[in-house]
């Protein structure tokens, strides 16, 4: 009997592991429009098994030309990093009723500053930063604006117009679908003025293309650029998921925000093709310019802004309502948005 009792025990503790395994990871699924140093803390919180120790196994995905939001409308994509005015005009869409019916509101902010900048050809530099230099210089070039409606076109437009030039006379404006082709259209001569972020700037200011940034929207102040949205009908019937991620997504913000080095490590890992220098040079940017949201939260200010600039540069006529474009109930303390 003592031996069976004891055969029992070892069968037991060898099967102990296949009884507790763990539960599968959910997939998850991320569309952005562009792979930029902006979306750091979303690679962290990846690299670093944030997301993984929160239950989710996220792979992002790159869709350009706007396919980054219908991603999400189609529900080809769990989530969608992008500017809250790309969210609104897929929300506003005539003919389609399900955008309106099903909107993409943001649950946490990730990049908290326009992050676009205006670099030009080498040898090629406005007088002065002054308004009336700035317009002279503007005027008669060709700018790598980006595809029409994204937040580089838009940022683009709202300066020429701000400064009392008009988009459609006195620039032309190329609107590539695809933001990375920047540093070879302006390498090959195919524009004088291009917009864009990091990596590209220290790609293209490293190989001599164009020159330091002349224009930094950052300046702007805060700005909901690039945060996380999600469906009103996955907040309704994915709770615990949409938690779990901002979770993840905090602890992303706070390890750049705190540990360069976990920034650099993983920086290296999704831009192995930047040379060191530039990624030194992108990182001392972000940093500089306050890049990234610190606690998750998207401010009536941010939102405003953004809109604002959609509004300035011809994009978008009309009102806009925080409380059915943002949606904080996952953060920890939801008031620190107002």
């Amino acid at each position: 009997m003592h031996r069976i009792v004891c055969l029992f025990l070892v069968l037991l503790l060898f099967s102990a592991p296949a009884l507790s395994e763990e539960k599968p990871l959910k997939p998850i699924v991320v569309a952005e429009p562009v792979h930029l140093i902006g979306y750091l803390p979303l690679y962290v919180a990846i690299h670093e098994g944030y997301f993984a120790q929160e239950g989710l196994d996220v792979t992002v995905v790159q869709a350009t030309g706007g396919a980054h939001v219908t991603a999400v409308v189609s529900g080809d994509a769990f989530a969608v990093i992008g500017g809250v005015d790309s969210y609104n005009f897929a929300n506003q869409q005539t003919g389609s009723g399900r955008g309106n019916a099903d909107p993409i509101l943001a649950i946490v902010g990730c990049v908290n500053r326009a992050n676009v900048y205006l670099f030009a050809r080498a040898g090629l530099a406005p007088a002065s930063n002054a308004d009336a230099d700035m317009a002279a210089f503007l005027r008669g070039k060709t700018i790598i604006a980006g595809r029409y409606g994204g937040s580089p076109n838009v940022l683009t437009r709202y300066l020429v117009k701000s400064l009392g030039l008009d988009p459609d006379t006195d620039v032309t404006l190329l609107e590539n679908a695809d933001a990375t082709t920047v540093t070879a259209m302006l390498q090959y001569g195919q524009g004088d003025i291009g917009n864009g972020g990091e990596p590209q700037i220290s790609e293209g200011v490293t190989a001599g293309i164009f020159e330091e940034p002349f224009v930094k929207f950052p300046d702007l102040g805060d700005y909901a650029y690039s945060v996380i949205g999600v469906k009103k009908s996955t907040i309704e019937q994915q709770p615990e998921t949409c938690a779990a991620f901002v979770r993840a997504m905090l602890r992303g913000l706070e390890a750049v925000h705190t540990d360069r080095a976990i920034a650099e490590r993983v920086l290296l890992k999704e831009f192995p093709t930047l040379t060191e220098a530039g990624r030194k040079a992108a990182l001392d940017r972000a940093y500089e310019d306050h890049l990234w949201s610190e606690d998750g939260s998207i401010s009536r200010q941010a939102v405003d802004t953004c809109m604002e600039a959609v509004t300035v540069s011809g994009l978008f006529e009309g009102s806009w309502d925080y409380d059915s474009m943002v949606d904080l109930r996952f953060l920890p303390t939801p008031q620190a948005a107002e």
